[in-house]
């Protein structure tokens, strides 16, 4: 318990220090005028509460990932612990910043736009592909995964197929219409609730007979049943995503980028909201690892269910929590991952529309780019479910990973301290690079060939990197 609430601690002071020191090297204007006033359209352009952008960008980035992703990382055991506090703080919150606030700074533009203005060209045509793929993935994610929770928790009522159609016409309806008409009227009510219920499991952890692992050396390993077949180094940074750093992130908040009334919101709502996902990640984490008695009976009951999380997320919710358990893990477990889905088809509709140049106040410019986005995902609900959450992870994080590179180019261009994103993003490459050469899914080669592969391909990039940043920097300095 006393490693687990310093995990908490260090998280808010994360928040207050580190957070406020990457404000300072960004270098907020309170004077200049956002995207959301500069270029009010009434759709996508306006000005919202604080508070609403908060919630709003929360739910966003939040999901099932510091759910599902925290119950399957605490299958390593307390070392799960280590990587939610210190990715959040020193990679994730970092990243969803300077993703927000280079958003801002550059007119509300998608992130692969912004890769494109200090990446170049190439990597502009990619990172558009690269990003319109992943959000498609995350909508068929969050479309099949909450219409199946929802069919179990109503004893199988309905056809799952059925909650798949209402599910999409939720979607549809979210992403054309203006953000002010049905996004930011739900998302402050599921955020809520979402907040709750990690509230109501961490007053049970406390009053209730749970025994937390604690951060000590002998617990710092992994604690899998098989820990070759899944080493700790890669798997647990790809599992744990949200929660930790999420390249997902850097796509929603272009969003809020939109709605924001002044840059000094930008440390409550891109640093603040990854910090609280951290601490919810943390809370869900610790309470899989109690719940089940402890790690070794977590991974036997994770096993015994096919390493269904959904169904490891209701026992939790609706045995810890009782009858009210039930109302929030509906809100909580269920809504989350909707309205992910929903602003990850907003977002690759926005992307969609900035290269292509489409004026989006019309409807029928929205719909002429949200149907085909549609029908995309719903032919991708008839491949197993399982497949592309695989592979949405990785590409999740080798988004993450680009965004961190392509933040350290603008540092390096302005002369700031570009060593706060140079670090994170060296560690992102080699676990990604790591992960495609040993994952089932990828090139499946052996533990010891996978690091020194990935070690090679980090050192490539990183070389590759130091050499275009040099070039372009005479440009950035000359302009």
């Amino acid at each position: 318990m006393i490693s687990f609430l310093l995990s908490i601690g260090a998280l808010i002071l994360g928040y207050f220090t580190y957070g406020k020191f990457m404000e300072r090297i960004f270098g907020v204007d309170k004077d200049r005028e956002t995207p959301a006033v500069r270029l009010r359209d009434e759709v996508d352009f306006m000005t919202l509460p604080t508070w609403k952008v908060f919630l709003i960008q929360f739910l966003n980035i939040a999901g099932l990932g510091p759910i599902f992703g925290a119950i399957a990382g605490a299958m390593f055991g307390p070392a799960a612990f280590l990587w939610i506090v210190l990715g959040s703080i020193f990679a994730g919150a970092v990243h969803d910043y300077f993703s927000g606030m280079l958003s801002i700074r550059h007119d509300g533009l998608s992130i692969s736009e912004v890769v494109g203005i200090y990446l170049g060209p190439t990597a502009k045509q990619f990172m558009r592909l690269f990003s319109v793929v992943l959000l498609i993935f995350v909508g068929t994610v969050f479309l099949v995964g909450p219409a199946k929770i929802i069919d179990g928790m109503t004893g199988n009522m309905w056809n799952v197929w059925i909650w798949v159609a209402i599910i999409l016409v939720y979607y549809v309806l979210s992403t054309l219409l203006p953000i002010d008409k049905l996004i930011s009227k739900l998302y402050p009510i599921f955020g809520v609730a979402m907040l709750l219920m990690a509230i109501g499991l961490l007053i049970a952890l406390f009053f209730g007979d749970y025994h937390i692992p604690e951060l000590v050396p002998s617990n710092l390993r992994n604690m899998t049943n098989d820990p070759e077949a899944t080493p700790l180094f890669p798997i647990l940074f790809i599992t744990i995503a949200c929660g930790a750093i999420s390249g997902f992130h850097a796509t929603q908040s272009p969003l809020m980028a939109r709605c924001m009334k002044n840059e000094a919101q930008g440390r409550k709502i891109f640093y603040g909201t990854m910090v609280t996902e951290g601490i919810v990640a943390l809370i869900w984490a610790a309470a899989a690892m109690t719940f089940f008695g402890n790690v070794e009976g977590l991974n036997g009951a994770m096993i015994a269910n096919n390493n269904n999380a959904a169904w490891a997320a209701n026992e939790i919710s609706l045995n810890m929590l009782g009858q009210i358990g039930g109302v929030l893990a509906l809100l909580g477990i269920v809504a989350a991952p909707i309205t992910s889905g929903d602003t990850a088809f907003r977002s690759a509709r926005l992307i969609l529309s900035d290269i292509f140049k489409s004026n989006q106040k019309k409807i029928v410019n929205r719909l002429l780019i949200s149907l085909p986005l549609f029908v995309i995902a719903f032919v991708l609900t008839q491949i197993d479910f399982g497949i592309i959450w695989r592979y949405f992870a990785w590409s999740n994080q080798t988004l993450a990973m680009i965004v961190l590179w392509t933040i350290t180019a603008y540092l390096i261009y302005e002369n700031k301290a570009y060593w706060v994103t140079l670090l994170p993003a060296i560690f992102m490459t080699m676990v990604c690079s790591t992960y495609i050469l040993i994952a089932p899914e990828g090139f499946q080669l052996p533990n010891e060939i996978s690091y020194i592969g990935g070690t090679l391909i980090t050192l490539t990039i990183t070389i590759a990197f130091w050499v275009y940043t040099s070039q372009k920097k005479k440009v950035f300095v000359g302009a």
